[in-house]
């Protein structure tokens, strides 16, 4: 992700100005960001979908850490949201609305009590 124009110069031009605000970004992963333990069978097919499938998981994982950097380089708050570790539910196919509604009920359980974001990426 590249912020165009650098927000630094964005942010300098602006206490020129003297204009002077606070930034945050917040970011909302529809995903969970802990390791997803699976067990496969031992075929070639079975195998390369669950090393895609970590690929994928660990891509987005790194994608938080770089924008992350970016944040911190432009002096904005970083603010992540994602679902949270004690949210268990099968998920028996891709539009499974019972799933979809108990994901739904925890997200706004959380936001009712006044979300916790995360300030920092998984790890760090």
């Amino acid at each position: 992700m590249f912020l165009y124009p650098p927000a630094l110069k964005v942010a300098e031009l602006s206490k020129q100005r003297g204009i002077v605000r606070d930034r945050r970004l917040y970011v909302i992963r529809n995903a969970r960001l802990d390791p997803d333990w699976a067990e496969v069978e031992r075929r070639t097919l079975s195998i390369a979908g669950r090393a895609i499938a970590s690929l994928i998981q660990t891509q987005g994982v790194g994608d938080l850490y770089q924008i992350y950097a970016e944040t911190q380089r432009d002096s904005i708050d970083f603010n992540l949201a994602y679902i949270p570790k004690s949210f268990f539910a099968p998920h028996k196919e891709d539009f499974d609305t019972d799933y979809m509604k108990k994901l739904f009920q925890t997200g706004h359980d959380l936001a009712a009590k006044g979300y916790p974001w995360e300030k920092l990426p998984p790890g760090l």
